[in-house]
């Protein structure tokens, strides 16, 4: 298949088919008249970059997984490279889960503050929005 039906199949645009072919992602084929080629092996590769990316991997975290198709595993997970990447993205998330949390406490002892404030003191003047 040509870039134009690979990249409609695969739900992106020519642009980002030709970066990924710079980065080396993407294999430049190219038919002796010079048009890109394309097969379901290369669907298969951008399925597997798109998903990486819809659960926040950078585009260069995808490439343990692309290399590991490429290699000819079934999977792009089956690699120990691939593996690595896996086992960094989760420790990333769980940094981000604790900070999320640890921030999530502070604002809720910051409500909790101001409500016993509001509710245990005079009426409050509040001046945004022209009520007083």
């Amino acid at each position: 298949m040509r870039i134009g039906e690979l990249a409609a199949r695969a739900g992106t645009t020519t642009r980002t088919l030709r970066y990924y072919e710079t980065r080396g992602l993407l294999p430049a084929r190219r038919t002796g008249n010079g048009y890109r080629t394309y097969d379901e092996d290369d669907l298969r590769l951008l399925r597997q970059i798109r998903t990486l990316q819809d659960f926040g991997f950078d585009l260069e975290e995808t490439r343990p997984f692309v290399e590991c198709l490429r290699a000819g595993h079934p999977e792009g997970d089956s690699c120990p490279a691939s593996l690595v990447v896996y086992r960094r993205k989760l420790a990333e998330l769980d940094a981000l889960i604790e900070q999320l949390s640890s921030v999530r406490a502070q604002v809720g002892a910051q409500l909790a503050r101001a409500e016993a404030a509001v509710l245990g003191g005079p009426e409050p003047k509040c001046e945004l929005g022209g009520h007083g």
